[in-house]
Formats: C-alpha cells, structure tokens, sequence
C-alpha cells in the first residue's frame, strides 16, 4: 500500500507547488497530466472496457478503505494485486493501448509531420472510401450477393475482430465484393471497418434475441442487429434472397436504402464531428414523403 500512499503523496506535493509556489514549469506540468489523463479517459470510456476501468477504480476505493479501518489480510491481497498494476493494466488495455497508438500516427498533426496523404483534402479522403462502398453495396444489391458490414465508432470491437481474419486494408469496391463472393475463404461472417480502413473479415457477430424482429429476416439480419445492441457500431446489410439494403442502429433495423441514404449515412459515419440523428431525421422524412 507504500506505493499507493506514496503515488497519491506525490500528486498532492505537486498541487500543493502549483498553488503555494506558482511556477511555470508545475503549471505545464499539469496541463500536460490533465490532457493526457482527458484522453486516455475518452479512449477507454466509451468502449467495453469501461466495466474493467470502473473495477480498477472499485478496488484503488477498497484498498484505501482496508489500510484505513486496518484489515491487514484484506489490505495485504489488495497491496499485492496493485503492486503489479503497471502489467496489469497494459494487459487488460492493450487493445484501447494499441487503438490510441494507431490513432495517434493517424492524426492529421502526424500526417502533416510526416507528409502522409499531402495534396489531398479531408473531403477527398472521405469521399474515396463513401463511394467505394456505396458502388460495393449497389453492386452486391443487383448480383443477390449478401453483405454484412459493420462500422465501428466509439466502442471498440477487439473482441469481434480476432473472431474474424485481420485484413488492414483500404477501403474498396472491389476488395469488398471480392471478399463476399460466394464459396470464397472470407464471405461468411461480417467485416469490421474502423478508422476508414477494412480491419478484419469473417468476424462472428452476437445475434438478437429480440422476439419482435420478423421472422422473414434470417442469421445475417439478426447478427447485424444483434451487434448494435450491445454497442454504438452501425451495421450495414444486403439480402441475398431480395437484395434489399439495410442499416441496424441501436437494434432497430431500416430497410429498403438507396444511393442518396448510404452516402449521407456514410458520410455521417466518417465524419465524427457530424450529428448522426441529422441522418435519422433525413431519413424519416423521406420515408414519410413516400408514403404520402
């Protein structure tokens, strides 16, 4: 528990510094901490190991309160298991770790340092990937060929990914469609786009259980639905038996998309910054547009 003590001993001499002693250096100092610990909390609380943050937390509260009212046998387990804190962490985060990391050389301050995608736009960097894909999902629409096409976004899919085959590549038509052709190694299972890029393939997806989606939609449909109701993803299908386009989101499931709604969607996907409701609202407008 020294270390722990020592840790917190620590933070507060250098508040006490900031406050008492003002000096530009401390003052930096902490700046840098608050943003460092800002990100590192942005990256890991929206994605499933929240729940594995929130215990760590659990028992930092534990271990405090054990050396307080001086349960000897409970504080010595608990000194043990944080004494080795440092591996276990890297451990139980080495996917958010690996994902920051990526993040960060894909930043547009690293692009810029080391001349990665100079000369291009961000609207030309998000319209290549849109288009690929929405001429991938039209194709396969036309060809009966089934798809099933999840997004990523803030929760993080490590878990759904090493189920599948890792692929690390540029998003398009062509790879896409290749990879869900019939009879191929990769076409049964979903494929996970993160950061723009094709991560993985053949990723086996939880399926619903939600007794009021049809029974006209088969394994494909409830994958895609069942994966968007235990994370924010966004998944995007083509029907082999109709070749109707659809979209999960939240467990419920719009059918019948065109070329128009998979752009804006994309887009919208793509562009973090954007309100993804704006779509939905879009969306719904039309629907009742037709309908009248």
């Amino acid at each position: 528990m020294s270390q722990l003590r020592d840790f917190f001993n620590s933070i507060g001499a250098l508040f006490t510094n900031l406050f008492v002693h003002p000096d530009w250096h401390n003052v930096v100092d902490v700046a840098i901490l608050a943003v460092l610990i800002y990100h590192i909390i942005k990256l890991v609380i929206h994605t499933r190991s929240n729940s594995l943050f929130k215990g760590i937390a659990v028992v930092l509260v534990m271990a405090g309160l054990s050396s307080l009212l001086r349960f000897n046998a409970v504080s010595w387990l608990l000194n043990q298991l944080i004494s080795m804190g440092l591996v276990v962490l890297v451990i139980l985060f080495q996917p958010e770790f690996r994902r920051g990391l990526d993040q960060l050389g894909r930043s547009k301050f690293m692009r810029r340092v080391f001349g990665t995608g100079a000369g291009k736009t961000e609207e030309e960097q998000l319209e290549r990937p849109v288009q690929e894909i929405v001429k991938a999902m039209n194709d396969m629409s036309r060809k009966r060929i089934g798809a099933l096409i999840v997004v990523e976004r803030q929760t993080g899919l490590e878990d759904v990914i090493v189920s599948g085959t890792r692929v690390d590549a540029e998003i398009s038509a062509a790879l896409i469609e290749n990879i869900f052709e019939p009879n191929t190694p990769l076409h049964d299972g979903a494929m996970i786009i993160r950061d723009r890029r094709i991560n993985a393939a053949a990723c086996i997806l939880p399926l619903s259980e939600d007794p009021g989606i049809s029974k006209d939609l088969g394994t494909r449909h409830r994958a895609g639905i069942g994966i968007t109701e235990t994370t924010d993803a966004v998944t995007l299908i083509v029907s082999e038996e109709t070749g109707i386009i659809s979209m999960a989101r939240e467990g419920r499931l719009t059918r019948h998309l065109d070329t128009r709604s998979l752009t804006i969607l994309l887009t919208e996907l793509f562009t973090p910054e954007r309100n993804m409701y704006s779509w939905l609202g879009t969306r719904r407008k039309e629907e009742r547009e037709d309908e009248e």
